[in-house]
């Protein structure tokens, strides 16, 4: 499951209401929210969270909401009548390390809470169960980290998560948006620090590898293209990939939908419907050095390949017999890591504005 971040340190515009409904109708399941409130602005949050879950709730969406104990109690809830959040649409807790391990066990009970995944530890563990927590309701979300150079290692990160996996815990993480990030940094929000810059749905997929859950976008805003490759990837199982004309007179030959070959390279990806299409003579031109995402087309010079489409996962050598017909816009090649045997694949013109 993918889910998404909308922030409350202002009122829900009609911008942010038509942003949930675009995400929902994408694939997306959840929000996530922060409600670390500053004095001052206690009743405001309250309004905002009542008038986000209501939105939540009638897009039929889970919401979690990142929340510390004093936080709770400003904004005019309480621990011991959680049903008051849950009536405005909240399904989860994500609670904060001053709320003790005796709180969260009874508040399990009531609904769904959120154990911080990156930092916990077993002993923690171990104090939920003698408390009787209701291990059904516990959930292990990372954190997410705006200072460059704070995020998770990846080895200590997939360390975490196959040790809360013993324990059945849903494991959750984030990656960065891509369009408005949140200030004061505007950095990105990933639980990864190799995915700060990273395409999200890039990092999304890398994260499920590493034994991730679900997936949230940290940041508030996604790109409208990234989510159209969201969108494409959670209904259709197919990644969408831009790509720009090398001055090429074959390059509609490769737009359209392409399967990778079960059989994959470790440099390319090898189109597995290419050589059953019924192709032109294809001359030599453009048979320069290959980058990484460039698009290719074996040329006549190759014989029966002549055809055969495939696309560069790293920098080859220039070959007379392969033509470079387009190549990967910059941003959609972390993508090109992702492409997995099997995976379906579009190759998508982009749109010039």
């Amino acid at each position: 499951m993918f889910g998404f971040s909308i922030f409350m340190n202002e009122d829900l515009s009609a911008k942010d209401i038509q942003y949930i409904k675009r995400m929902k109708q994408a694939g997306f399941k959840g929000i996530f929210t922060s409600m670390h409130i500053p004095e001052d602005d206690a009743q405001a949050y309250k309004k905002r969270l009542e008038k986000l879950g209501a939105c939540a709730k009638a897009n039929q969406l889970e919401l979690m909401v990142d929340i510390s104990g004093e936080a709770l109690e400003r904004a005019g809830y309480s621990f011991d009548h959680l049903e008051e959040l849950i009536h405005h649409g909240v399904t989860g807790l994500r609670m904060d390390y001053h709320i003790d391990n005796e709180q969260i066990a009874k508040a399990s009970h009531k609904i769904k809470i959120s154990l911080n995944a990156s930092t916990l530890v077993e002993d923690e563990i171990e104090e939920l169960r003698r408390m009787e927590a209701n291990f059904a309701h516990l959930e292990a979300w990372h954190n997410y980290y705006p200072r460059p150079e704070t995020g998770l290692d990846r080895e200590y990160f997939l360390k975490q998560n196959q040790w809360l996996q013993k324990y059945g815990l849903k494991r959750v993480a984030f990656v960065a948006g891509d369009a408005q990030k949140r200030l004061p940094l505007r950095l990105g929000l990933p639980t990864l620090e190799n995915h700060r810059d990273r395409h999200p749905l890039a990092a999304a997929l890398e994260l499920l590898k590493d034994d991730t859950d679900e997936v949230y976008i940290g940041d508030g805003d996604l790109a409208a293209t990234t989510i159209d490759q969201f969108e494409n990837y959670l209904q259709w199982d197919k990644i969408v990939l831009h790509v720009e004309n090398n001055a090429s007179a074959y390059f509609t030959s490769v737009l359209g939908e392409h399967d990778n070959r079960n059989d994959q390279s470790p440099g390319l990806i090898r189109s597995a419907n290419a050589r059953f299409k019924k192709v032109e003579q294809i001359h030599k031109e453009h048979t320069e050095k290959r980058n990484k995402g460039a698009v290719t087309l074996d040329n006549e010079r190759y014989g029966r390949y002549m055809g055969e489409t495939q696309v560069c996962k790293k920098a080859l050598p220039a070959h007379p017999n392969i033509n470079v017909v387009a190549n990967v816009i910059e941003k959609d090649r972390d993508l090109l890591d992702v492409i997995y045997s099997k995976q379906k694949f579009e190759l998508k013109e982009k749109e010039i504005k």
